[in-house]
């Protein structure tokens, strides 16, 4: 390829509304998942965010991002040492907004390229939706027990206050 042919070619690779990401979509929405697409208010933006499940979902290019032991992913013959250090830094990149979301509470799927081919499709789509619905379950499950803590604290500071005021009653009575 000429220079020219391939930067045609690499600006037209898309960075949403990818073929993968489509496919997952249309998938877990045939199967009554809502959801966002790259909302910003989150870190790295992710691809699918179902808020309701508390889970982001990043749709991963297997060159892009380095899918170790996958057939997509080869190391371009040429300007090697470029792009061995692109793919570290996406991969660097993305372990920190990984980190990032967990730390705010979020639950993060990451999904190959190479997995939502047709022979892997069906097993990925259960996968994640699996995934999902455990997700949203301990999210659910951590909010109770959030609700719980707050409900007692609440008790708690009502039954003191009504001690001190009745310990107030006492000293007025004397």
């Amino acid at each position: 390829m000429t220079p020219e042919q391939r930067f045609k070619c690499m600006s037209h690779n898309r960075a949403k509304n990818t073929g993968p990401e489509r496919r997952l979509r249309l998938c877990l929405w045939r199967q009554g998942f809502r959801y966002r697409v790259n909302d910003k208010r989150l870190p790295g933006r992710p691809d699918i965010v179902l808020p309701k499940y508390r889970t982001a979902i990043f749709v991963h290019g297997c060159f892009w991002h380095g899918h170790k032991d996958c057939k997509y992913y080869t190391v371009p013959k040429t300007n090697t040492e470029f792009w061995m250090a692109k793919v570290a830094r996406n991969q660097e990149r993305d372990q920190e907004v990984w980190r990032k979301l967990e730390a705010k509470g979020w639950s993060v799927i990451i999904v190959w390229e190479c997995q939502l081919k047709k022979a892997n499709l069906d097993e990925t789509i259960n996968r994640v939706a699996g995934e999902i619905v455990r997700n949203g379950e301990a999210y659910r499950a951590a909010q109770e027990e959030r609700e719980k803590a707050r409900e007692e604290y609440r008790r708690e500071r009502r039954e003191r206050k009504e001690r001190e005021q009745s310990l107030l009653e006492e000293v007025k009575s004397l």
